[in-house]
C-alpha cells in the first residue's frame, strides 16, 4: 500500500488530474462514445455508432480528452457542440467542411495545452506497476472455455463477407493538400464531386460557401497546372508523371465541360494553350535579353539555341507524356511560334542598322524554317500551317529600307574610294591600285546577302548596285580622261606613267564582270545601266591603249623610218631595233590583265605591220629588174617571219595579220599575169579593206607598165571590191589597208575606169597613155589621218 500511495493510487489530487484507475484499462472517451451511441442509436447505413469507429480513426487525430472531470476549462467546447460535431463526422456520405476543421483545431489545442504533462506522468507510473506484477497471463479463448478438454473443437462458422466500405468524401483542406502534393488528377476528381454536390445543397445555408470553396480549389489547381507547364520546359524539370496527370486533368475537365454546357464551361484546354504560349514567351525573352549578346544577330543566335533545346524537350519528353488526344506537340509548337512572332514583330518595329535587318530577314526566311520547323512534324498541325512570323507588309518594308540604305551607303563609299585612289595617280612612287577590288567588295557585300533572304530582294539589290556601279564608272571615266589630258602628268617618268595607265586598264575586267553578273540576276530594267557601264569601261580601255601605243611607237618611229630603203635590203638593223624595243616593252605591258592585254597586243601587232607596209606602198623603193624584185620579196618574207615569231612570243591572237606581208612579196616577185591575178584575189579576200589604189601602188613598185596586164589585174580588185562580200566594211579591229593612205603619183589613160567613153584607138601616141599627176596638197584632216 505504501508503494501504491507513493505512486498516487487513491490520491484524490491524482484522480482529479485525470489519472485512470489502475484496474481499468479502458479510455473514458470510449465510455463517452458508448453513451453517445446509445443516445444516437444506429447510423443511416444500419451500423451502430459504437461499432463504426473511434473519432481518432475518423479524423486522423491523436487521442484527446473531452474534459470529463469536474470543473470545465474556459474555452472548451460544450456538450452540444461535441454532439453536433460527432453527428456530422460519424454520419456517412456527409463531407467535412472547413468549419468542422476549425472545431477540430480548437479541440486539439485544448488537449495539447491542458493535459500533456499529467498524461505523461501517469504513463510512467503504469509502466512501473506492470513491471512489478510480472507478465500478463494468457487468457483462454472463448472456444477453449466452451469446449471441454479432450473433445474436438467444432468447426468455426463460415465468415460472413463484410459489406463494402463506403468511400468517404474528402474535405476542402484535404483536396488542397492533394493539389499541393501535385496529385492533380485525384484532386480534380474530388473537386468535380464537390462541384456536383453544390446544386443539391442549394437549399442549405452553406451553399454559397461550398461554391466559394470550389472556385478557390479551381484557382489553386490552375496555379499548379500552369506552374507545372513552366517548370516542365526547363530540363530536366518535373517528371513525366506530373505532366501525365496534367493531361488527365485536361481530359476530365473537357468531359465535365460537356456536362456543364457552353455557359458554365471552364475551358481549361484553351487556358492550357495560353499557358504554354505564356511560358514560351518567358523562355524566349529570357534567352534574348538585350544585354545578353548585344547586336540583334547575337540575340537571334541565342533564340535559335533556346528553340532547339525546348523543341527537343517537347518532342522527346513532354509530348509523349500527354494523352494522345491533346495533340501536345502541336500546342507547344503553336505557342512558341506565336511567342516568336511577337518578339520578331517588336524587333522589326525598331530602327535597326542595315546589318541587323539583313540578319533578321535571313533568320526569318531561312534559319527558322530550316533549323527549327525542319525538326518537327508540321503536317501534324490541325490546319497544317503556322502562318508567317512577320506579315508581308513588314517584310516588304524591311527590304525597302535595305535597298534605300544600300543605295546611299554604296554611293558615298564608292566616291570615297575613287577619291582616295585618284590622289595616288600623280604620285612618283608606284603603288598598286586596289580600286576594282574595293569596289567589288563594297557591292558584293550586299549582292551576296540578298540570295539568303529572297529572290525578289536579289533582283532589287542587283538593280540598285548596278545603277550605283554605272554612276561610279562614268565618274571614273571622266577622271581618267582628265588625268591623261593634264600636261603636268606627262612630266612623270615613263615607267611611272605607264604603270598608272596599266592600273587604270586593270580595273576594267573585274568591274565589267561584276556588271554582267548583276545584269544577269537583275530585272530587265538593268540593261541600260549595264550598257552604260560597258561603254564607260570601253572608253577607258581604248584611251589607255592609245596612250600606251603612242608612247611605244614614238620610241619605234626612228626604226620604221629606216625601212624600205637601199640600206634595208642589205642590213637588218632597222627590224632588229623594232623587235628589241617591242620585246623590252612587253615586260611592262605584261602586268596588264589578260583580257585588255590581248586587245593591246593585237593592236600593237596590227599597227606594227601597218607601219612596216606604209613606206612600201608609198613608193620609197622601185624595182626595175626581176633580180631587185626577188631581193625585195625575200627581205619581206624574212622580216614577216621575224615579226611573226615576236608576236607569238607576246601571245598575240591576231593570226590574220601573218599573211599580209607574204602576199605582198608574192605579188612583187611573180612574173606572169594570171599568177599575179590569183594572188591579188587572195589578198583582197583576206583583207577586204584593200582598194585598187593599193594594188596599183604595188604594180608601180614592181615596175609593171603594160597597160593590158594592169587592166586585167586591177579588174580582179575591182570585181572583188564591188562584190557582195567586198562591199561590207570590215570591223575596226580587222582593218589594215584603210590606215595606209597611198599618194596618187600617176594614172593610165587607157584604163576603162577613167576613160570609159573614149576608145583606146583614139589615143594616137602610146607615150601619152600614162601622164604624171601633180601632187595635190593634203588637207589638214587627211594629214591628221595619215599620222
Amino acid at each position: 500500500m505504501p508503494i501504491l500511495k507513493s505512486l498516487g493510487v487513491g490520491d484524490p489530487k491524482v484522480q482529479r488530474a485525470g489519472t485512470l484507475p489502475l484496474r481499468s484499462s479502458r479510455n473514458p472517451f470510449e465510455d463517452t462514445l458508448e453513451e453517445e451511441g446509445r443516445e444516437l442509436g444506429t447510423l443511416p447505413n444500419g451500423t451502430s455508432c459504437r461499432r463504426r469507429a473511434t473519432l481518432e480513426k475518423l479524423a486522423g487525430l491523436a487521442p484527446f480528452r473531452l474534459g470529463w472531470t469536474s470543473g470545465r476549462r474556459a474555452g472548451s467546447p460544450g456538450d452540444g457542440q461535441v454532439r453536433s460535431f460527432l453527428g456530422r463526422v460519424l454520419a456517412p456520405g456527409i463531407r467535412r467542411s472547413s468549419a468542422d476543421f476549425g472545431l477540430l483545431n480548437r479541440l486539439q489545442g485544448f488537449r495539447t495545452h491542458g493535459d500533456e504533462e499529467p498524461a505523461g506522468e501517469a504513463a510512467r507510473r503504469l509502466a512501473f506497476l506492470r513491471l512489478g506484477r510480472g507478465p500478463k497471463p494468457r487468457r483462454a479463448s472463448l472456444a477453449e472455455r466452451l469446449v471441454p478438454a479432450g473433445e474436438a473443437a467444432p468447426e468455426p462458422p463460415p465468415k460472413v463477407p463484410e459489406p463494402p466500405k463506403i468511400k468517404e468524401p474528402l474535405s476542402v483542406l484535404e483536396i488542397l493538400g492533394l493539389i499541393q502534393r501535385r496529385e492533380l488528377a485525384r484532386a480534380d476528381e474530388h473537386i468535380l464531386e464537390l462541384e456536383a454536390e453544390a446544386p443539391a445543397a442549394e437549399a442549405e445555408a452553406g451553399a454559397g460557401r461550398r461554391a466559394r470553396d470550389v472556385a478557390l480549389l479551381y484557382e489553386a489547381l490552375q496555379r499548379e497546372l500552369w506552374a507545372l507547364v513552366r517548370e516542365s520546359l526547363a530540363a530536366p524539370g518535373p517528371g513525366t508523371g506530373a505532366v501525365a496527370q496534367l493531361g488527365l486533368v485536361l481530359l476530365q475537365e473537357e468531359e465535365a465541360d460537356a456536362r456543364r454546357g457552353p455557359g458554365a464551361a471552364r475551358k481549361l484546354r484553351a487556358r492550357w494553350a495560353e499557358a504554354v504560349a505564356r511560358a514560351a514567351r518567358e523562355r524566349l525573352e529570357e534567352a534574348a535579353a538585350p544585354g545578353a549578346r548585344g547586336a540583334l544577330a547575337g540575340q537571334l543566335e541565342t533564340l535559335r539555341a533556346r528553340l532547339l533545346e525546348d523543341v527537343a524537350a517537347v518532342r522527346g519528353r513532354l509530348a509523349p507524356a500527354y494523352p494522345a488526344g491533346l495533340r501536345a506537340g502541336a500546342v507547344y509548337l503553336r505557342g512558341y511560334h506565336e511567342a516568336l512572332a511577337e518578339w520578331l514583330g517588336a524587333a522589326a518595329r525598331r530602327r535597326l542598322p542595315l546589318a541587323d535587318r539583313y540578319a533578321l530577314l535571313h533568320w526569318h526566311n531561312h534559319v527558322y524554317p530550316r533549323e527549327i520547323l525542319g525538326l518537327v512534324d508540321v503536317v501534324a498541325l490541325e490546319n497544317r500551317e503556322l502562318g508567317p512570323l512577320l506579315s508581308a507588309g513588314t517584310l516588304r518594308g524591311l527590304e525597302d529600307e535595305c535597298v534605300t540604305d544600300v543605295k546611299a551607303q554604296t554611293r558615298a563609299a564608292l566616291l570615297r574610294v575613287l577619291q582616295e585612289d585618284e590622289e595616288q595617280w600623280g604620285s612618283v612612287e608606284y603603288r598598286p591600285s586596289n580600286l576594282a577590288q574595293d569596289v567589288c567588295e563594297l557591292l558584293e557585300e550586299h549582292t551576296e546577302r540578298a540570295p539568303h533572304i529572297s529572290q525578289e530582294l536579289v533582283e532589287r539589290m542587283a538593280y540598285c548596285c548596278l545603277g550605283g556601279l554605272a554612276e561610279f564608272l562614268q565618274s571614273f571615266q571622266q577622271r581618267v580622261e582628265r588625268f591623261h589630258e593634264n600636261p603636268g602628268i606627262r612630266e612623270l617618268p615613263s615607267d611611272t606613267y605607264i604603270s598608272r595607265t596599266i592600273s587604270m586598264v586593270n580595273c576594267g575586267p573585274p568591274l565589267r564582270s561584276l556588271a554582267e553578273r548583276l545584269a544577269r540576276v537583275g530585272p530587265p530594267e538593268c540593261e541600260p545601266a549595264r550598257e552604260a557601264s560597258a561603254s564607260a569601261l570601253d572608253r577607258v580601255t581604248r584611251l589607255c591603249h592609245r596612250v600606251l601605243a603612242e608612247l611605244l611607237f614614238q620610241e619605234l618611229q626612228p626604226h620604221f623610218n629606216k625601212l624600205m630603203r637601199r640600206k634595208w635590203l642589205s642590213s637588218s638593223d632597222a627590224l632588229d631595233g623594232i623587235v628589241g624595243t617591242l620585246g623590252a616593252q612587253a615586260l611592262a605591258l605584261r602586268r596588264m590583265q589578260d583580257e585588255p592585254y590581248q586587245v593591246l597586243v593585237a593592236e600593237l601587232h596590227r599597227r606594227a605591220l601597218v607601219e612596216y607596209v606604209r613606206p612600201l606602198l608609198r613608193g620609197r623603193l622601185r624595182c626595175r629588174s626581176a633580180r631587185t624584185r626577188s631581193r625585195v620579196a625575200g627581205r619581206l618574207r624574212e622580216d614577216a617571219a621575224q615579226l611573226q615569231r615576236l608576236f607569238r612570243r607576246l601571245e598575240s591572237q591576231a593570226y590574220w595579220l601573218d599573211q599580209v606581208v607574204p602576199h605582198l612579196a608574192e605579188i612583187l616577185q611573180l612574173e606572169d599575169t594570171p599568177s599575179i591575178q590569183v594572188e591579188v584575189g587572195v589578198l583582197v579576200r583576206d583583207f577586204p579593206d584593200i582598194r585598187r589604189k593599193h594594188v596599183a601602188a604595188l604594180l608601180d613598185i614592181r615596175g609593171l607598165r603594160n597597160t593590158a596586164a594592169r587592166q586585167e589585174i586591177l579588174a580582179v580588185a575591182r570585181d572583188l571590191e564591188l562584190s557582195e562580200g567586198g562591199a561590207l566594211s570590215p570591223s575596226r579591229d580587222r582593218a589594215f589597208f584603210a590606215d595606209i593612205p597611198v599618194p596618187r603619183t600617176s594614172f593610165c589613160l587607157g584604163l576603162p575606169l577613167f576613160l570609159g567613153r573614149l576608145p583606146v584607138s583614139r589615143l594616137a601616141r602610146p607615150s601619152l597613155a600614162c601622164l604624171p599627176l601633180r601632187p595635190r596638197p593634203a588637207s589638214p584632216v587627211r594629214a591628221r589621218a595619215d599620222r
